[in-house]
């Protein structure tokens, strides 16, 4: 294998699509440092391990020598991104944008090198464009190529409102592009409209259209939805080393596959032993251990992945937690959740009543230690093991 094609591989690991790949090729084979750019919009403070995936293909370009720009969208923050949405957007004010854009910042070098990155924010060149550069940039779109836009045209068809400044989001995010000259951007699989306008207006402005690699949406612990903060189902990359370890050891045998393949910094050979040990015997907790331990240490420490180990094995291994543990769906919203009310939900208990009996009793463990609190609250976005007795389990996901 030449070393084009190790590189064109180590890219390709976990992606959805590249496009054009014979063009990233010619690039590639031309030997020359790659200007590689991946967008995030500060809409919200923290990051999760949804977001890490693009963060670590973009280690991967620096892990073969490309310069990497990491865009912060201070200025498309404003706009918000319209993807995915059936309603606009609130717009968020600069002061709430420029104190998310910190603590990104502060964030992504958990996983890309500093010295190779170069921070980018597109308030600099879209505010300059002023007024009259804006009308120029709206002139090259028309409103039929904007409703080809899966989430537009829907809500077009259902009568749903859609704001003009929404249709400037795709624009700007395609002149960031022409701006930072990009050779190649990162963007999930809900991005390729955008990251095509990018490829169009490079070609306007004379340049090379840049190569499109779009990653896959990271399924949630709830094995179902994308993770997100909205759906409960996330793990932030600032939360504690016992919180972080424990969520992993709780997804699916199935669902940790997912994991390692955009998670994981392992070699996909490693990755295919860990499958063919399984299949001989080896029991996949063991495995899930090992990623849980990798995406500790890398967030926090290598302390840190031990002491988190030793706590989950207190936790939960001594209590005897089994294999094939009952997973519950629970949607509380907004709202907070007694212990008491879980139980019944879960189908752990007959009745409320009941969950306080066995409560009082002291037949009722959260996460593989006594409850003794009647009025314990869960919140939303938290998965708990409850055990009731010396054989109920439920492994209760809350949102």
């Amino acid at each position: 294998m030449t070393d084009v094609q190790q590189a064109l591989a180590l890219l390709k690991r976990g992606a959805d699509e590249l496009l054009i790949e014979n063009e990233l090729v010619d690039k590639l084979k031309s030997g020359r440092l790659l200007r590689v750019k991946a967008g995030f919009d500060p809409t919200a403070p923290d990051l999760h391990l949804g977001h890490t995936v693009l963060i670590n293909k973009l280690r991967h370009f620096q892990e073969l020598g490309h310069h990497v720009m990491f865009l912060i969208g201070d200025f498309t923050g404003m706009i918000g991104d319209p993807t995915g949405r059936n309603a606009t957007r609130p717009p968020l004010s600069r002061e709430q944008i420029l104190d998310n854009a910190r603590t990104y910042r502060e964030q992504v070098f958990k996983i890309l090198d500093p010295e190779k990155t170069e921070v980018c924010f597109n308030s600099t060149w879209i505010e300059a464009l002023g007024a009259a550069g804006m009308v120029k940039l709206a002139a090259l779109h028309t409103v039929a190529r904007m409703l080809e836009r899966d989430d537009f045209s829907k809500r077009f068809a259902n009568n749903q409102p859609i704001a003009i400044h929404e249709f400037l989001y795709p624009l700007c995010q395609g002149y960031d592009s022409v701006a930072m000259r990009a050779d190649v951007e990162l963007g999930g699989t809900d991005q390729k409209f955008n990251l095509l306008v990018g490829r169009e207006l490079q070609k306007h402005y004379g340049q090379a259209p840049q190569c499109i690699l779009t990653m896959p949406l990271l399924e949630g612990l709830d094995g179902i939805n994308k993770m997100s903060k909205s759906y409960g189902n996330y793990v932030g990359i600032n939360e504690p080393p016992r919180e972080i370890f424990g969520k992993l050891m709780s997804v699916s045998d199935e669902l940790m596959w997912r994991y390692y393949e955009l998670l994981s910094f392992r070699s996909s050979e490693e990755i295919a032993r860990f499958k063919q040990e399984i299949v001989a015997g080896r029991n996949p907790r063991d495995v899930k251990v090992l990623l849980a331990q990798e995406i500790v240490q890398r967030f926090h420490s290598r302390q840190a992945a031990e002491s988190a180990l030793a706590d989950f094995e207190a936790r939960f291994r001594q209590g005897a937690i089994p294999e094939d543990i009952a997973e519950v769906h629970i949607a509380c919203g907004t709202e907070h959740m007694t212990i008491a009310q879980a139980m019944k939900q879960a189908g752990l208990t007959g009745s409320t009543s009941e969950a306080l009996r066995m409560i009082e009793q002291g037949g009722v463990r959260l996460d593989g230690e006594k409850v003794s609190d009647r009025a314990l609250i869960l919140k939303p976005g938290t998965t708990v093991v409850l055990q009731v007795g010396k054989r109920k389990f439920a492994r209760i996901f809350l949102s």
